[in-house]
Parts: C-alpha cells; sequence; structure tokens
C-alpha cells in the first residue's frame, strides 16, 4: 500500500503536462512528500467542466461497514465501563482518517465515485513502498523509492475525489466539510512486487493517458486500472 510520495516539480510543469486551464493551489513549495490526510495537489475535472488544479486532503471515505463496526466496538467498550451510548451519534463522530489506496473499483462503495465527474489525476515524481527485507535488527523498516527513470520525470496517480464530505478527520478537528482524494492500485509489476506483492499504485506516464483517464467512460477508462510494465519503471537508489 502505497501511504507516501513525493512531487518534486512546478505547477507550470503539472498544468502543461495535465493541461489544467485552472490553478487555485496557491504557491507550491518546490518539493513535497505527501503523507495520508495531508493536502496535496491533484489536477480534477471540475462543477463546471473546467480542469483545475487544486490542493486537496489525500484519503478519500472509508465504507460506511468500516466506520460502523469501528463505533460499534467503542459502543462495547463505553458500556463495559457502565456509560451510556448514543450509537447514532456515536457513528456520526467515529473519526475516519480516510482511505488512501483503492483496488476493488466493483464496490459499491467505490462505483459511485468512477464517473468522469469524480475523476482526478494526482502529481507525483517518485513513490515508496515499506521495505521489510532491508530492515536492519533493531531498526525501523526502510521504504524503497520507485520512480519513472533515474531523473524522476512527472507522471500521475489515476486518481478520483469528492467534494464537500463531512466526516470526523481527527478528533480534535471534530466534524468539518472538505474535499477528498485517493488513488487506483493494480497488482505490482516486478520491480515493485519485489518489494510489495500485494498492489502498486496505478500510474499515467503520458498526456494521452492522463486524457483518457478523466474523460472516457468507466468501461474503457478501467483499462488503464493496470500495472505498468517493467521497463517503464525503476527502484531508486536508497533514499530512507
Amino acid at each position: 500500500m502505497c501511504n507516501l510520495y513525493n512531487v518534486t516539480t512546478s505547477q507550470a510543469a503539472i498544468r502543461d503536462f495535465t493541461r489544467a486551464a485552472r490553478d487555485i493551489l496557491g504557491n507550491m513549495e518546490p518539493s513535497i512528500d505527501v503523507y495520508p490526510d495531508r493536502l496535496a495537489p491533484i489536477v480534477r475535472n471540475a462543477a463546471d467542466g473546467v480542469r483545475e488544479l487544486a490542493a486537496v486532503r489525500w484519503g478519500l471515505p472509508s465504507s460506511r461497514q468500516a466506520l460502523y463496526e469501528a463505533a460499534s466496538k467503542r459502543a462495547d467498550k463505553l458500556r463495559a465501563k457502565g456509560k451510556d451510548v448514543d450509537f447514532d451519534d456515536l457513528l456520526k463522530m467515529e473519526p475516519d482518517g480516510g482511505t488512501t489506496n483503492i483496488r476493488n473499483t466493483a464496490s459499491q462503495h467505490w462505483k459511485r465515485w468512477l464517473g468522469v465527474e469524480n475523476r482526478c489525476v494526482v502529481p507525483l515524481t517518485r513513490f515508496a513502498e515499506p521495505d521489510p527485507a532491508s530492515k536492519p535488527e533493531g531498526g525501523r523498516t526502510p521504504n524503497a523509492w520507485f520512480a519513472g527513470d533515474a531523473s524522476e520525470p512527472l507522471m500521475a496517480f489515476a486518481g478520483l475525489w469528492v467534494k464537500d464530505w463531512t466526516s470526523v478527520r481527527k478528533v480534535k478537528e471534530g466534524l468539518i466539510t472538505t474535499d477528498l482524494y485517493a488513488f487506483l492500485t493494480c497488482s505490482p509489476n516486478s520491480v515493485v512486487g519485489a518489494v510489495h506483492p500485494k498492489a502498486m499504485p496505478v500510474i499515467l506516464k503520458t498526456a494521452d493517458e492522463i486524457e483518457a483517464w478523466l474523460n472516457l467512460p468507466w468501461d474503457e477508462a478501467k483499462a488503464l486500472q493496470r500495472p505498468l510494465p517493467d521497463d517503464a519503471l525503476i527502484r531508486l537508489p536508497s533514499l530512507s
């Protein structure tokens, strides 16, 4: 599961690569390490039909079932302490840090957001997967980093976004309404699979692929949920 990636580029380069017509991002740092639940640049199909570069929070809403199960466990613990529980209120306020990676696009939870109006692309120059095989004894698990080639060219994850979702992301924030995004995953190629055999992000390397993802109906666009060829991605020398 990819829960860390880097964007080292300029806003102008992102606009040119994705053909974004409107930029509401603000000032972007020249290099950004992006972690879950952080704001990051995406290019989305906005409601008025304009392709837009914007800062959006990483992590789409988790399924209602997952939140229901989490709230039920919390309710059981409270009841065990003799406390009264308003389960509807507990469920409403159940923290949801978000789902960062989407694999099963046949799920009813995700199907409602597969249309063109909820498509986005997520700029990146490299992404990380934990590498347990390189973990030193008694140390932390390092990351393996991957890029299009040694020059770390600009690429994009195939993503989905939702507008004005109301939820509790963090307890200290309480109930908020914000835009959210995540990106698709697929089976890995051999480059990523050597480190993370379960999945890799769905990556778009060309302007034509970006156009297809943002414009085609789902029955055609879903063909892009595939691993990159082995020669289209490299593992970078150790960065962390």
